[in-house]
């Protein structure tokens, strides 16, 4: 099939079975198991997870639709033309899914990845723990060898999305008499079962999109071991990469808006002389952030075009994690400063929907420098493992 006769039918697809209600959204992720969590976006689904487009080039022998590269490209295009939300999100796809297909056996890819592309399975990531986060292989939670399972016992933190979780993909140390980065493992759980507590945490934005999870003797079964038993920090790191090289796709995708978005905004409360932002301070802020998210666009653009010769994720990944974090901080911020007053609302008939949402933007994106490795530690990988400086 020629790459015009492919767009017309993915165009048709398209139009016939996306629902009015997933087109056109736009959503901060701490609120995506509202929007997905419908009859609509459960119809989207199912369409798009029968052709296979939840994972579009993914292999086709786990249900997939193994489109190339080229296929792909004409499919993000015609979802960007119909304004369609992605008809599956989270850390099956983005994750754990491509780090199966790397490291898993033939039975784990078989037995987890259909699932995880028809949207059936929810994943959620263990890593971090109340004194391991940006240190993360100083983690404490023992699994113990039982037989055919691990036994585990600890605690996890910030754990996304735990309360609607199904499995977990988790590092665990399996060998505590080991160098710290050595005897980690890297295994996976099912939620759903005894000896596994999920308290959600209340966030200053009023939200609870991150857990506290604790086992207690826990099961995760020995089939279920991904890579070799005490070699998970390499699998860890792995999974790592292609999270940080998802994550600038994931934030403009959570925030879907015009190219003058900041502008509009600034004229808005500011006003406009000539055409311009009539403040000049605000247009000079209005100019940096804008400038520095389309490096950061035209970057991805790169990297992902490296890809495609099959060279895996690498630490300018890290780099993506440092960057985006820190715009997608200083952009709430920018949003709230030039709203000014109006910029700090909380609730009340004085404010607006728009007004609302960029002070709750800005509290929650605090914290975005922070989780998921903070800037520090990005910085530190940057400068060893890109620059090649010392310790």
């Amino acid at each position: 099939m020629s790459l015009e006769a492919f767009r017309e039918e993915v165009r048709s697809y398209i139009a016939e079975h996306c629902p009015e209600s997933m087109k056109n959204r736009t959503f901060h992720f701490e609120d995506a198991h509202e929007v997905y969590d419908t009859e609509d976006a459960d119809k989207w689904l199912q369409a798009m997870a029968a052709k296979g487009l939840t994972t579009p080039t993914w292999p086709k022998e786990y249900g997939a639709a193994g489109l190339s590269f080229e296929e792909n490209q004409v499919l993000q295009q015609e979802m960007a033309a119909a304004r369609a939300l992605p008809p599956l999100t989270g850390m099956g796809t983005s994750m754990i899914g491509p780090t199966l297909l790397e490291f898993g056996t033939e039975e784990q890819k078989a037995r987890h990845l259909p699932k995880i592309i028809s949207g059936e399975i929810k994943w959620c990531q263990g890593y971090s723990e109340p004194g391991s986060g940006s240190d993360l292989a100083s983690l404490q939670t023992k699994a113990v060898v039982d037989g055919d399972n691990f036994v585990l016992n600890g605690q996890k933190i910030w754990t996304s999305g735990a309360q609607h979780a199904d499995w977990m993909f988790a590092l665990v140390r399996t060998d505590p008499e080991a160098a710290k980065h050595d005897g980690i493992s890297f295994v996976l759980l099912d939620m759903k079962q005894k000896g596994v507590t999920i308290k959600p945490i209340q966030l200053i934005s009023g939200s609870s999109p991150f857990c506290e999870t604790f086992f207690d003797d826990a099961l995760a079964g020995r089939e279920d071991l991904v890579g070799e038993l005490n070699k998970g920090w390499t699998v860890g790191k792995r999974l790592l990469q292609y999270e940080r090289s998802a994550a600038p796709a994931a934030r403009s995708k959570k925030k879907a808006k015009p190219a003058n978005a900041y502008g509009v905004i600034a004229k808005q409360y500011f006003g406009e002389a000539d055409g311009k932002i009539a403040d000049k301070e605000a247009r000079d802020k209005v100019s940096a952030q804008t400038m520095t998210e389309k490096a950061l666009q035209l970057t991805v653009q790169r990297v992902f075009e490296e890809s495609r010769s099959g060279k895996a994720p690498g630490a300018t990944t890290s780099i993506f994690k440092y960057i985006g974090s820190s715009l997608s901080k200083e952009a709430s911020s920018l949003k709230s400063f030039l709203r000014g007053s109006d910029g700090i609302g909380w609730e009340g008939e004085g404010f607006t929907e728009d007004e609302v949402e960029a002070t709750r933007s800005w509290l929650r994106d605090r914290a975005v420098t922070i989780y998921g490795g903070t800037n520090e530690v990005q910085l530190n990988i940057i400068s060893k493992r890109v620059l090649g400086l010392p310790d």
